[in-house]
């Protein structure tokens, strides 16, 4: 047994090997001691090897799931090796021959399928990286949902685009100077050539013309790509979509940086509460959570798709009564691409076949409704013939069906009464024979005066009679015609002649109804996944319309308003206000009061002075947001937004040290704002607060002073400049778009309120409002 575990370990030699042995999965040596520690189980041990104990625990195959989701947590790579064969076919060998066993798949955090193993409103992407040609390529995939993009790269964009996917597992070639954490693989997976030939074979295409101009990059990362995926699920493809050829122009920039600044999907503790996404978030699917995440993870930069989205939004938003239509029926759909992924996967079963014929039963019922409404909008138009198209695998999947399938298709039961005779014949054949079994029991009772008899079943020893011990002697005469099979404590077992007749034919029949169901099943599995692609097409759709009206409801809800755009540099907003800094306060009974920003050709540049807790970083993060927001294609926290696009978000609000990387918080504050310089255009937006602290006064000081002239002069972007330097003030003599502001507190009538004031001009709205006195005031202003 030891060598055959030895030569499944150096198939698999940087992962934790999930060794079969009956209803367990085992683990040894330091598999086993990297097991227990992370997943708080005994350590124990099984005979020698080399003369000392051999490590291990094991956890039983009913519970795996639950086990790989710790161990995947805790950063481990699992391979499942199960058995291949059956004892009787090992045996059939001839000897005591060990029974044969293979890795079927290799579970790893991008790999990832199992409802239990991820969460239902985060996408699960695995990236791959590849160099050729002088160029970087990138390839993404969901294999939960299908989703596959790929992007050519410069390589000032990658940490911005790695940051947009918050990627669960990252794949780059063994000679690559790879990123921290990433899974090496071979070189030769990264082959362009190769990776265009695998393209071709998973989309059954002779060229890829249609996909669209792949580069050697865009090929070779796609092919590593593919090729991983082929090495997890040992031979079995997950479903993938055809590939989206991302152009990285087409959605706004955000770096690491920015986005854990701005915690636009998660805060800054990591969770997923206090965020953005986490305020804004009214959907009521997963896959419309997951949409939105998207959304907001990459802002668009195509005006008119953003339009588009916007006018979905206004027209749900003015029909009350068909948006909440519309959310209750989706709030009943199952999460259809992701039961989808895993019958692709290998790893479905009859409940996912019963979520496709609900939730594609249920699209159609929604577009015929939404197909009736006039006037409207063109995005919805042409999400509509999405939602059809599915009668005939929906007719079939009714009619085969129970209408609750089981999870686990292993005992049978999910094809319905009726849709196969012969598999009908043999369901009655064992019931009666049940019946039989039954009457049987009652006979028996009455042959031998033991009220207590009864026949049970169990997997070792089949259908048996059991007594207690006290009424054992009189079935152990030689004349009872029972037959001794198992004596236990205060219970004994026996057989009978007609029991195992009967048994028997119960046995046979039991069998040929499951394999008759196994056939079924493979047969509507193989139904569903013909129609893969228009079925992920659908639950795309339905994730639209969840998102649009989630939008229009939060919409309502905070009285946020539809931004407009313009083709010029502009960003006016007034009345805005910080969306998650104002529903803290509400929560805690206070109010935001709201502000105006207006960044214009001749004012493009605003400095921000005034005192600690004034409000300053919170007026800085507000207007970066309802960029966020408003070129994501949802309404905005303001009483009227006119923005210009824009293309790439800086934000350097507030650092923290980087101890592994052996960087201090000034060291960090200093090569993040290197890279807005860098990077920044005249169409991006920039906020920065406190630039130079960290350090001497005098030098933060020259370090601000520089910073304000170089994105005056040079990148000569929108920004707004936070500073306690007051002595910044003097550059308005010579930079003519900057503007200079401050913030200032006032107390009324007991409370607190922090406002800026132009120091060119007259004073803007009250900026945010604590709740009672200023030291009561939380969150901060």
């Amino acid at each position: 047994m030891m060598a055959q575990y030895f030569a499944l370990k150096d198939q698999a030699p940087d992962c934790l090997l999930f060794y079969r042995m009956g209803d367990f999965f085992e683990l040894f040596f330091d598999d086993a001691k990297a097991a227990s520690a992370t997943l708080d189980i005994a350590l124990t041990s099984r005979g020698e090897h080399l003369g000392q104990p051999v490590p291990m625990c094991g956890v039983p195959v009913h519970a795996a799931e639950a086990y790989l989701a710790r161990l995947i947590k805790g950063g481990h790579r699992v391979a499942i090796a199960e058995q291949t064969e059956s004892p009787a076919e090992a045996k059939a060998r001839g000897g005591k021959t060990l029974v044969n066993r293979g890795i079927v798949r290799v579970v790893t955090a991008g790999t990832l399928t199992e409802e239990s193993l991820l969460e239902a409103r985060a996408a699960n992407w695995l990236v791959a990286l590849a160099r050729a040609g002088g160029e970087l390529g990138l390839a993404a995939a969901d294999i939960s949902t299908g989703r596959f993009e790929i992007a050519l790269l410069r390589e000032d964009m990658l940490d911005a685009e790695l940051a947009r996917l918050n990627a669960a597992e990252i794949v780059v070639a063994e000679e690559t100077n790879g990123l921290d954490g990433a899974t090496l693989r071979p070189k030769a997976e990264f082959d362009s050539a190769a990776g265009d030939r695998r393209l071709k074979a998973l989309l059954g295409v002779a060229t890829l013309d249609a996909f669209g101009a792949f580069t050697r990059a865009e090929l070779a990362a796609a092919g590593g790509l593919l090729a991983y995926l082929d090495h997890a699920g040992k031979g079995t493809m997950p479903f993938l979509q055809p590939p989206v050829r991302r152009a990285v122009s087409g959605h706004m920039m955000i770096d690491a940086a920015t986005r854990e600044s701005l915690e636009i999907t998660r805060a800054q503790s990591g969770a997923r509460e206090g965020s953005l996404l986490d305020v804004v978030d009214r959907t009521v699917t997963g896959a419309g959570a997951r949409l939105l995440a998207a959304d907001l993870s990459a802002p668009l930069m195509d005006r008119a798709a953003i339009e588009a989205r916007l006018d979905l939004v206004s027209f749900l938003l003015a029909d009350q009564a068909l948006r909440e239509s519309l959310r209750t029926g989706l709030r009943a759909l199952p999460d259809i691409g992701r039961a989808l992924g895993r019958l692709a996967a290998g790893r479905g079963g009859p409940r996912d076949l019963g979520q496709l014929r609900d939730g594609l039963h249920q699209a159609r019922l929604l577009r015929e409704r939404l197909g009736r409404l006039p006037d409207r909008p063109a995005l919805l138009d042409a999400l509509l013939p999405a939602l059809d198209g599915h009668g005939a695998l929906v007719d079939q999947l009714q009619r085969a069906l129970v209408p609750s399938p089981p999870v686990d298709a292993a005992q049978g039961g999910y094809i319905a009464d009726g849709y196969d005779a012969a598999l009908d014949e043999l369901r009655a054949m064992g019931g009666d024979g049940r019946r039989a079994i039954a009457a049987l029991e009652s006979r028996y009772r009455d042959k031998t005066g033991i009220t207590g008899l009864k026949i049970k079943h169990n997997n070792v020893l089949g259908y048996h009679i059991e007594v207690s011990a006290k009424n054992a002697d009189a079935l152990m005469a030689p004349d009872s015609g029972f037959t001794h099979r198992q004596t236990l404590a205060g219970v004994v077992r026996f057989n009978a002649p007609e029991l195992h007749e009967l048994a028997g034919k119960v046995t046979q029949a039991g069998a040929h109804a499951l394999a008759a169901e196994a056939a079924h099943l493979e047969e509507l599995v193989g139904s569903a996944l013909v129609r893969a692609q228009p079925i992920a097409e659908t639950a795309d759709a339905l994730a639209r319309l969840d998102v649009a009206a989630a939008l229009a409801e939060r919409a309502i809800e905070g009285n946020w308003t539809r931004p407009g755009f313009t083709s010029s540099h502009r960003f006016m907003v007034e009345g805005g206000r910080h969306p998650v800094v104002e529903a803290a306060i509400a929560r805690s009974g206070g109010r935001f009061v709201s502000n105006d920003c207006a960044l214009e050709p001749h004012s493009r540049l605003w400095l921000v002075t005034g005192p600690n807790m004034g409000g300053k970083s919170t007026f800085l993060r507000q207007n970066a947001l309802i960029a966020v927001l408003a070129q994501s294609g949802a309404y905005v926290p303001a009483a009227r937004a006119e923005l210009g696009l824009v293309d790439r978000l800086f934000s350097r609000v507030g650092a923290s040290d980087n101890l592994a990387r052996g960087r201090s918080t000034f060291m960090v504050e200093m090569v993040e704002t290197a890279a807005i310089l860098a990077q920044a255009t005249e169409a991006s937006l920039v906020i920065l607060d406190e630039v130079g602290r960290g350090t001497s006064t005098y030098d933060g000081l020259a370090i601000a002073w520089a910073v304000v002239e170089a994105v005056h002069e040079v990148n000569r972007c929108r920004c707004l400049f936070a500073t306690h330097y007051h002595e910044l003030t003097r550059l308005a003599e010579t930079l003519p778009s900057l503007s200079l502001h401050n913030v200032r507190a006032r107390e009324y009538k007991g409370i607190w309120c922090c406002f800026t004031k132009w120091q060119r001009g007259l004073p803007t709205a009250a900026m945010a409002l604590p709740s009672r006195g200023w030291r009561d005031c939380h969150p901060p202003c």
